[in-house]
């Protein structure tokens, strides 16, 4: 009989990560083990308010699940409702089978030998001359992400344009615009010659996307979880980030990433600020993507041991001693 063991953890951010909804600075985390003839399956959720998430539900969902074989286990789990919960065990899951079956993860879902990819860099929310100076550092990063939405946006573009002049740039709203200055917002943003906006209305607003020239690519974030909504997105976003925290888990991430190659999406593989165990199936997915959000553990004062190997921005696959 598989047990499983749920643990409540917290990693500190390195000073504040704000974005349009409020700021934290502790990256709160379940991790969630399976266990079963001495081998030990992985995996690591962040419960996400805006989704009606907390740690208690998150934690009560996992615990609701019922000791039993793997066939009972996997039953279970594919009827929790997509999100942490799910994405915790589904991941632990993937992480037994391949520790008892020794056949790596990568060699089942990736086309050939996983590499390491380059991931963004994530900005928080701040005055223009504080993200100037964030901009000034990161400066030698590749691809930088800024979180906006409040009321000093375009000044915030331009800062961060000016002091990164050779990054790409990718803007996150966080559904914080509005449709009265969003044609504003995406003239700016083509000036500026920015690579990628993010989720810049509510998930509700979102249908005047299908009337406003795309200038700069769209991303849909909050108003994409599973196969199901994509069909919902055609006209509106150019490209889809993938999440496991909101598709519940590796599974549903794989048939999200096909079907949205399929009907002509790019792909973004993004994260929410967790340890390196929570981006590790992560890096795998992202192996194809366009785009690469997993910075998660750049954003700590500690990260968990083992960890992802990150040189720079570029982020090594895991090593079985951590996931998969």
């Amino acid at each position: 009989m598989l047990k499983i063991k749920i643990e409540k953890q917290s990693y500190p951010i390195r000073g504040e990560f704000r974005i349009s909804r409020g700021a934290k600075t502790q990256a709160e985390v379940i991790l969630c083990q399976i266990e079963q003839d001495g081998l030990i399956g992985n995996g690591e959720c962040v419960p996400y308010s805006r989704y009606g998430e907390n740690m208690d539900s998150v934690f009560d969902q996992i615990s609701a699940i019922k000791h039993g074989d793997m066939n009972e286990i996997e039953t279970q789990v594919a009827r929790l409702m997509p999100g942490a919960a799910r994405n915790a065990l589904d991941c632990a899951i993937w992480d037994w089978k391949a520790k008892s079956t020794g056949k790596p993860v990568a060699n089942q879902i990736c086309a050939i030998t996983p590499r390491p990819v380059e991931t963004a860099f994530t900005l928080s929310l701040n005055t223009p001359d504080r993200m100037a100076d964030a901009a000034r550092a990161a400066s030698h990063r590749a691809v930088i992400k800024i979180k906006l939405g409040g009321d000093n946006d375009i000044a915030c573009m331009h800062a961060v344009t000016a002091n990164a002049p050779s990054s790409r740039i990718i803007i996150d709203a966080n559904e914080a615009w509005t449709s009265d200055i969003f044609a504003k917002m995406m003239r700016e943003a083509s000036r500026l010659k920015i690579a990628l906006i993010e989720q810049p209305l509510p998930v509700d607003d979102d249908d005047i996307l299908l009337d406003v020239p795309h200038p700069v690519p769209i991303c849909a974030d909050e108003s994409i979880h599973t196969c199901e909504e994509l069909g919902n997105l055609r006209g509106k976003y150019d490209f889809v980030n993938i999440k496991l925290d909101k598709t519940g888990g590796l599974t549903e991430a794989l048939k999200l990433r096909d079907k949205a190659r399929e009907l002509g999406f790019g792909i973004m593989v993004g994260c929410m600020v967790g340890s390196s165990l929570a981006m590790a199936p992560a890096v795998l997915l992202a192996q194809d993507a366009e785009f690469v959000d997993l910075d998660g553990p750049l954003l700590l004062a500690k990260d968990r041991s083992p960890a992802l190997h990150y040189f720079g921005s570029t982020v090594s696959p895991p090593t079985p001693s951590l996931w998969g």
